[in-house]
């Protein structure tokens, strides 16, 4: 028997990491198109006729292709329910609570990782305790509140909870830990106060994290569904989310015209995402820096 020599054992792994190579990227490929398909229906049910979405195609393909491009189903969006209202609804409210969002965690999150004062980090993990309460748990203390308050039915009652939110003063805690102390230090020496070393040093350092918590009160915001359903009340306050459901409650379900509306609903997250992803995808790595 001809004995294996170092050339064949050098063959044979390259064969096999040929094999998991292609393999490898075979599986990607196919999470891929398993997460773009419906996005993809979704854009190319927007562009064709009432008619021939749930028309039985010839081959498989057909259903991605529509036989006639129908932009005119954007501009009926728009016609049919006050699309544009519901659109700067939920730009005016995502604004206000993902600036609000940013301001409030990097206050806290400065205090928690900068300042000394007794039982810190006991009143740290007390907040950090509360992302363990499901939403739910908290839903009927806060309307009861904004009910007391006549905030029920307003844009505040939307805004101030979610400005708040341990998850984002946690992360730019974690970050704003990783920064050198002898730029604070020089800052003191200067006679910088504390809240110009938070404006003029903190803040700028640290756009990655600020870049991701912006991305995900954004998209959260964005999207928000539930409790705008509870506090609001008029037509004229609805967001993006309840205004695409009261679309399909009112008319009966027009797939062409609600898969129009959904795109454009989509459309400032990817715009954003964009914007920012390379602040993103360095502030997910470094946050975690220092514990």
């Amino acid at each position: 028997m001809r004995e294996t020599t170092l050339a064949d054992i050098k063959r044979r792994r390259q064969v096999l990491d040929t094999v998991s190579f292609f393999l490898s990227y075979a599986f990607l490929i196919l999470g891929a198109m398993a997460m773009i398909a419906p996005f993809l229906w979704m854009l190319t049910t927007s562009l064709s006729e009432a008619r021939d979405v749930w028309r039985t195609k010839e081959f498989w393909w057909q259903g991605w292709v529509p036989t006639k491009f129908i932009y005119q189903n954007y501009i009926e969006a728009f016609q049919v329910v006050p699309f544009a209202k519901f659109y700067l609804n939920s730009i005016f409210v995502t604004l206000c609570i993902t600036a609000g969002t940013v301001f409030t965690s990097s206050l806290a999150g400065y205090a928690f990782a900068r300042l000394s004062f007794p039982g810190r980090d006991k009143i740290f993990m007390l907040y950090l305790a509360t992302l363990m309460l499901p939403g739910v748990i908290t839903m009927i203390p806060v309307f009861i509140l904004l009910s007391k308050l006549g905030w029920i039915d307003t844009y505040w009652a939307i805004i101030l909870p979610g400005i708040f939110t341990a998850y984002g003063t946690f992360l730019l805690r974690q970050f704003f830990m990783s920064l050198p102390r002898a730029l604070e230090d020089a800052a003191k020496i200067d006679g910088c106060s504390l809240f110009g070393i938070y404006f003029r040093i903190i803040l700028p350092l640290s756009k990655p994290a600020l870049a991701t918590l912006t991305t995900f009160t954004f998209m959260g915001s964005w999207m928000s569904f539930m409790w705008p359903l509870i506090v609001l009340s008029s037509e004229e306050k609805y967001t993006l989310p309840i205004g695409i459901q009261y679309f399909k409650s009112l008319h009966s379900t027009d797939w062409t015209l609600l898969m129009a509306g959904s795109v454009m609903a989509l459309f400032p997250i990817l715009v954003v995402f964009i914007f920012t992803q390379r602040y993103f995808v360095e502030g997910i790595k470094l946050s975690g820096i220092k514990g």
